[in-house]
């Protein structure tokens, strides 16, 4: 009976450590959208490292996005194109910080930041890369951002959507 005790507190210990981890590696997972009168804002909070990390939605399915104002294209890895069944519309070669790697251009139907809703958003597809799916510039272009506060503002404005 002792050791059925242990093996539920060593359990309920583990699970509740690996929830904290995930929530110090992504302080987003729900995200709480404020609707203004001309726009649609989502506030991220930065992880232990200052990365802002979030939970959204790429045609209609979950994912973990990694803000990248240096990435030119939204950048998936391959697994999680796959599991998205994203076509494949051109080879392409990337420019990383890892050097010169190939892959390939799709497009997203829809891509959800909380309430936050893009249509037709230009991708790149990553074999080689592993983790979140990198936010780049082909959406974040059609967003207003804005840093303050150790708090990422992401504002959509009404007249765009």
């Amino acid at each position: 009976m002792l050791l059925l005790a242990a093996v539920l507190v060593l359990g309920m210990l583990t699970w509740f450590f690996r929830g904290q981890v995930q929530q110090q590696q992504n302080p987003n997972q729900s995200l709480h959208s404020q609707q203004q009168a001309d726009s649609i804002e989502v506030i991220l909070q930065p992880n232990r490292q200052g990365h802002y990390v979030f939970t959204g939605r790429i045609n209609g399915q979950t994912v973990d996005f990694l803000v990248d104002t240096g990435a030119t294209q939204v950048a998936l890895p391959a697994t999680v194109a796959k599991r998205l069944g994203l076509p494949r519309l051109a080879a392409t070669r990337f420019n990383t910080a890892n050097g010169v790697s190939s892959g390939y251009l799709t497009r997203l139907d829809s891509l959800q930041i909380g309430d936050i809703a893009l249509t037709d958003v230009r991708a790149a597809v990553a074999p080689n890369m592993d983790g979140e799916v990198l936010l780049g510039m082909s959406a974040l272009k059609q967003l207003e951002f804005s840093q303050s506060s150790e708090q990422l503002i992401l504002r959509q404005h009404r007249d765009t959507l």
